[in-house]
């Protein structure tokens, strides 16, 4: 800076330099950047003159075409020492401030600001006060430039050299780093004394400020030397480390598995368990036995899903009802229990209640009602297949003490899910069996239950996982092999099988199209007619389901391909009746009763297995003998009793049916029932074998058009049986419309489609003398006297004393 004022000329108009965020004083030399069209032409008519422009600080920085409002009114006149022209248009000036100065009007300019000038003269006198006032600015300048490293420390001794008040402020505001309304403030007070007081105070607050950021940047810098220590240190210890052998990669590993433990957001008690195993790996030799399995179960517990849920998941009622439709034709009571189970899932946003256990014969689908159920509610599907596990440690895990021990196929299978709100479906529930190593059913007891599950215990894991969101449904065909505190903690829906329309229905919309695009065929160029499936379906398949009608299908698409291959030729085919016999060979079954022969001795009755409903054939003959019963095809207890009472009712009622009262006596008893390989058991073929007996006894056969099923007791009642939907389906397939069923079972036929339902005609009956009647087409001679004693034999049964001698009726207590 230079202490000596250049001379202004005395002109009473000055061209304008607006400036932005920056506030220059007298005796202030800096330079400016300017790059707006006003701004140069303002320059270029100072240089054109004597140099001299007026510096005034706009208001708001962010404007660009600031107007005379938007100006301060008070700026300072400067001297332009060097001017340089950039390549990009702006230029680069070198200023000197001079005077202070106020705008006393505006030139009528449009091309630049020019404005009128009124010259601040500052006059003070140095007094003692004065003086003292500048010595304590002058030593909290000092404290302030050393605390600054900003400031040069030549600012201090250059201030402290100035004698002159209003020098001595201007040239300390100058340095100070001031906000710009602070500045303007400094610059429009023109009493210098004045202008002193108001610099002690921004001093003393801009000191405060300078020294709090010190004992800031002491901590920081104290926290900055801890971690530099803490990096030595660890530089150190993976030196030693790797003396001693251990790999740099087992650092890196623990470091990752840091990281993972960290994201997988754990239940604080979980999280120091983890913690305590991480750090005892951190302690043992990466090539250790113990190490690998400790770092196998924290991986485990790393990799669990913790709090992380499906993202998406959603109940929509309708988007549900049209998932199930599109994916299974039919099922409507199922369908429905499922949405009434998935809207009290909306209402309450928890799983509590029962859990789905689906019933049914294979092939009807419900694995792919699982797989239905998490599309509609746009969560994960996890399978676990139980069929063959009888080991509790399947279900739970083994203990980490075993070699090569993991958690068990829950946990297993909520890995895998990766959230912890899946459609987790247990197949084949029924399956499962028992042996020393112990039972997997008890282990399933916590997993379904609504109040425990929340605290699952794996054995592996040795922590509580909580399986409360998850949607567990099961799947079975038989109940009979499920433990009944399994069954008591699930909702068992059971699904039939299906009628031959509704297989005809499936196999067009869904196995036909599916198998066409399997074999490469097109829907366009191959079809398979309505008449030709329905006799695959006859002829070709008996099960409930349609997984032997999905490769029967298969088979004859193989064989179209073959043809296709052969001739080279892509040209429309459409399968009928009359290919089905040269693609697949002969019928495997006959359906129609027409192709069989009343024969004396045999009766049609109905049977429930696993596999949906069956037509169930049974034979009796008569040889010589002294009463013996032989039994075979493979029967149960409960079956073999049912022939015993069915013997029984015949011999009571042997003069009704025309027999000698000692014919037993001399006759032996063969009944057999047909595929003896297949275990059969149950009371429900009583009435069966009580009209097979008395057809080989009186020579009478038993109608080929009509089957039966029902328990018979020793007074000839018929008591009621499960399955009859399957058996009436059974019925249907092979063609036989006249169903005998017990009285106490007509509640159930409203369960059986419509469409079955008009063909079949039911025969509800409470007795045997009813069973003979349609059962017969002989008319056997049933005496009132008979039917009197049976009903009195029942009244007496249920009042609880037996008064009738007749050696029919057994004794009952």
């Amino acid at each position: 800076m230079t202490t000596e004022k250049p001379e202004l000329l005395e002109l009473p108009v000055l061209p304008l330099l607006p400036l932005r965020d920056i506030v220059v004083f007298p005796f202030m030399v800096l330079p400016l950047f300017v790059g707006r069209p006003k701004s140069i032409q303002a320059l270029e008519k100072a240089m054109a003159d004597q140099k001299n422009i007026f510096l005034v600080t706009q208001r708001n920085p962010n404007t660009n075409e600031p107007t005379p409002n938007d100006l301060y009114g008070i700026g300072t006149l400067a001297n332009i020492l060097q001017i340089l022209k950039l390549s990009d248009g702006t230029m680069k000036v070198l200023v000197e401030g001079l005077q202070r100065g106020r705008i006393q009007a505006f030139m009528d300019n449009p091309d630049f600001f020019e404005v009128e000038v009124f010259r601040i003269d500052e006059t003070s006198q140095l007094s003692p006060d004065v003086k003292a006032l500048m010595r304590s600015i002058n030593g909290m300048f000092e404290k302030y430039v050393k605390l600054n490293q900003k400031i040069p420390l030549e600012a201090a001794s250059a201030a402290a050299n100035i004698s002159e008040p209003n020098r001595f402020a201007d040239t300390i505001a100058a340095y100070m780093v001031f906000k710009t309304g602070e500045k303007q403030d400094l610059l429009e007070t023109d009493n210098p004394v004045d202008r002193l007081n108001k610099l002690v105070g921004l001093l003393k607050s801009e000191l405060e400020i300078l020294k709090i950021e010190k004992r800031v940047h002491g901590r920081v810098r104290k926290q900055m030397e801890r971690s530099q220590k803490e990096f030595y240190l660890n530089e150190q210890i993976k030196a030693i480390q790797k003396e001693l052998g251990k790999r740099d990669e087992f650092k890196s590993d623990i470091d990752e598995l840091i990281q993972r433990i960290k994201n997988a957001k754990m239940p604080k008690d979980i999280q120091e368990k983890a913690d305590k195993e991480l750090r005892r790996l951190e302690m043992m030799q990466p090539m250790s036995a113990e190490a690998a399995v400790v770092r196998n179960y924290v991986e485990w517990l790393a990799d669990l899903p913790w709090k992380k849920s499906k993202k998406g998941e959603k109940i929509d009622m309708a988007h549900a009802q049209a998932v199930l439709d599109e994916d299974h034709y039919g099922l409507e009571k199922i369908k429905d229990r499922i949405i009434e189970h998935l809207a009290v899932l909306k209402l309450t946003q928890k799983i509590r209640g029962p859990i789905l256990c689906l019933v049914g014969p294979p092939g009807v689908g419900k694995t792919s009602l699982g797989k239905s159920i998490a599309r509609a509610t746009g969560r994960k599907f996890v399978r676990v297949s139980l069929g063959g596990v009888r080991d509790e440690a399947e279900i739970r895990g083994h203990r980490r003490t075993y070699i090569g021990a993991l958690p068990g196929k829950i946990i297993q299978s909520m890995k895998k899910a990766g959230s912890v709100n899946p459609v987790f479906m247990l197949d084949e529930i029924d399956k499962m069996s028992t042996d020393f190593r112990g039972d997997p059913s008890s282990a399933l007891l916590e997993v379904l239950d609504p109040e425990q599950n929340a605290n699952f215990n794996d054995h592996y894991l040795e922590v509580d996982y909580d399986l409360s969101q998850v949607l567990f449904v099961a799947t079975a065909n038989v109940l009979h092999t499920i433990p009944q505190p399994l069954q008591d903690r699930m909702e068992i829906i059971r699904l039939p099988g299906y009628t031959e329309a509704e297989k005809l229905a499936i196999a067009q919309k869904f196995l036909v199209p599916k198998k066409l695009e399997e074999h490469g065929l097109s829907v366009k160029n191959t079809q398979i007619s309505q008449s030709a499936l329905k006799k695959i379906i006859q002829e070709y398949t008996r099960e409930a389901g349609v997984r032997s009608l999905e490769r029967e299908i298969a088979s004859v698409c193989r064989k179209v391909v073959k043809k296709v291959v052969e001739t080279g030729k892509k040209a429309k085919t459409e399968v009928k009746t009359l290919h089905i016999k040269k693609f697949l060979g002969v019928a495997k079954f006959k359906r129609s009763p027409e192709d069989l022969e009343e024969e004396v001795g045999v009766a049609n009755g109905l049977a429930w297995t696993e596999f949906g409903g069956e037509l169930l054939s049974i034979e009796v003959i008569t040889t010589q003998g002294k009463g013996q019963v032989q039994l075979t095809g493979k029967l149960g207890d409960v079956m073999k009793e049912s022939a015993q009472a069915a013997l029984s009712y015949v011999r009571s009622r042997a003069k009704d049916l025309g027999l000698n009262k000692d014919f037993y006596q001399k006759l032996d008893f063969h009944v057999h029932l047909p595929e003896g390989a297949i275990p059969k058991d149950g009371p429900s073929a009583g009435i069966t074998m009580a009209c097979a007996l008395i057809s080989a006894l009186t020579g009478h056969a038993v109608r080929k058009d009509v089957t039966m099923t029902g328990e018979i007791t020793l007074t000839g009642k018929v008591l009621q049986i499960g399955g009859l939907k399957e058996k009436v389906f059974a019925a249907h397939r092979s063609k036989i419309y006249d169903v005998m069923l017990p009285y106490e079972n007509e509640k159930d036929i409203p369960e059986i489609p419509a469409n079955i339902r008009r063909v079949i005609k039911f025969h509800p009956v409470k007795s045997m003398d009813e069973v003979l009647k349609h059962a017969f087409r002989h008319k056997f001679k049933i005496s009132k006297t008979a039917t009197t004693k049976a009903k009195k034999a029942t009244r007496s049964k249920k009042s609880g004393a037996v008064k009738d001698k007749s050696p029919s009726v057994s004794r009952l207590n």
